[in-house]
């Protein structure tokens, strides 16, 4: 009950912040900021959908490890794709680390019933948080955008979650 308290509260001041810098006519932010499998990714508002805390997802068989199962959310039937295995890290979840997690739908203008399995969410975060940036690597799939690191040396992918949800490894769950 607790952590869906603090989820609520978190998208309520996500949604007052947001209010309060297009009012301002400031510098909107254009990510949310989340962590999984020790990695930290930028995510385009646009493409984000509503934050939920951890469910029971109903496991599906004969997919990809990435591919956690089926979770009723808000009344949506939702395949529940974990982040990190997804973008290739060896990621061991205990149903402890899990209550931690939250499932960001994405939004349904991506035309995906989907949801992703993140760490932390870390707020929002705009250009002006990053001090530099370089494109993604020859080698890098085609939903990896810009890679920033910021003032502490952090480095922060940025992920187009509309190529994503459309490439053939996001749409082949199966094995």
């Amino acid at each position: 009950m607790a952590n869906r308290e603090a989820l609520r509260e978190l998208q309520t001041r996500l949604a007052s912040r947001l209010q309060a810098a297009k009012a301002e006519g400031a510098n909107v932010s254009s990510w949310l900021a989340v962590e999984t499998a020790g990695e930290r990714y930028l995510l385009p508002l646009g493409h984000a959908g509503e934050i939920f805390p951890w469910a029971g997802v109903q496991a599906v068989p004969y997919t990809h490890p990435w591919f956690l199962g089926v979770a009723n959310l808000r009344g949506s039937l939702m395949g529940v794709v974990d982040l990190g295995g997804l973008l290739g890290s060896a990621v061991t979840r205990t149903e402890q680390n899990l209550v931690d997690s939250s499932l960001l739908a994405l939004n349904p203008v991506l035309e995906v019933n989907s949801a992703l399995l993140v760490d932390k969410l870390l707020g929002l975060r705009g250009t002006d948080a990053f001090i530099s940036s370089e494109a993604p690597g020859e080698t890098a799939p085609d939903y990896f955008g810009t890679r920033y690191t910021d003032a502490q040396g952090a480095l922060w992918q940025e992920l187009n979650l509309q190529v994503m949800s459309q490439s053939p490894v996001f749409l082949s769950i199966g094995v």
